[in-house]
């Protein structure tokens, strides 16, 4: 029994250490002002735009969508985003009086950081070679993501929530397009020459690492006496309670292995980065949404590997 929990404690820490160990090169890297916060954005912009861009298309293209495709997953995970976004859109406002952060505290705890946590989770642990499974759930998550989050903002801010502009922009989004691409190029049976798919899995395989490291380089600390409450709240709901829910409720759906893991990913991650950016641009407290972000994604190394180590331990994956 001792060595079987030390066996799964190692499956654990693996998949949580190599995720630390990046953001740590990149706090590291802040420290030193190597890179200026101007050029932080413009990586950024270059991993959003290209580095995630390839890696849908690659992970999608390269795979078996026979084997891959779990529609059960996808009306899992979609129903649980929906189900958690409506319970805090009801009870928010009956907790929060003001409306600047009721909207940043619904997009806080619903939101997680799916794409540059989520997916290094399940690669550290089945391969990278395995987790089609799960960026072909980006494809359905993060624009979900996108259209309750602007839905959410807009309600607190008093504006007008205009549907076709943002579709619009989901489907500009490089994510997205990617993982059209790819896969039409894949059903369509259309042959990539090996000289242009190379570099675009090299690129591919480079996102997550380059990514974690700006993640890490970009991290602020703002003040939070203002709302310590709003922020233990935020922290609590988005790392403990609807993990709780959701990943208990599919274990009695039956949901296993690389599966739950991915909605481990999806529901156990910290806040989404771009939540901050977006509670800036549409009135929210920001101050809030950042420190949500930075204090959600310091504790997610110890909660989540709580969480992969409690579930590894009852054999669900």
């Amino acid at each position: 029994m001792d060595s079987e929990f030390f066996s799964n404690f190692i499956v654990a820490l693996s998949a949580v250490v190599p995720m630390f160990c990046l953001m740590s090169i990149g706090a590291f890297v802040k420290y030193q002002k190597w890179l200026t916060d101007e050029e932080l954005n413009h990586m950024n912009r270059m991993v959003f735009r290209v580095f995630f861009c390839c890696m849908m298309f690659h992970s999608i293209y390269t795979t078996d969508l026979a084997s891959t495709f779990r529609p059960k997953l996808m009306i899992f995970a979609t129903c649980g985003v929906l189900v958690i976004f409506t319970l805090l859109m009801l009870i928010v406002p009956r907790i929060e009086k003001e409306n600047r952060r009721r909207g940043v505290i619904v997009q806080a705890i619903f939101r997680s950081n799916f794409v540059l946590m989520g997916v290094p989770i399940v690669a550290n642990i089945f391969g990278d070679e395995n987790i089609a499974v799960t960026t072909m759930m980006i494809a359905v998550i993060v624009p979900m993501y996108n259209i309750l989050a602007v839905f959410d903002l807009e309600t607190f801010r008093g504006g007008k929530f205009a549907l076709l502009p943002i579709l619009k922009g989901v489907l500009k989004n490089p994510m997205i397009l990617g993982a059209i691409v790819g896969a039409l190029l894949l059903i369509l049976g259309v042959h990539v020459p090996a000289p242009i798919l190379k570099p675009i899995g090299q690129i591919s395989a480079a996102t997550t690492p380059v990514a974690l490291i700006i993640l890490g380089a970009s991290f602020k600390f703002g003040s939070t006496h203002e709302h310590r409450r709003q922020l233990a709240g935020c922290m609590f709901g988005r790392l403990i309670l609807v993990p709780s829910i959701i990943l208990t409720t599919a274990i009695f759906l039956g949901f296993r292995g690389i599966d739950f893991v991915t909605l481990i990913a999806i529901f156990g991650t910290p806040c989404a980065v771009v939540s901050f950016a977006m509670a800036q641009q549409m009135g929210g407290d920001s101050d809030l949404a950042g420190n949500c972000v930075v204090f959600t994604s310091a504790l997610s190394c110890f909660t989540i590997f709580c969480w992969l180590l409690l579930f590894k331990t009852l054999g669900i994956f």
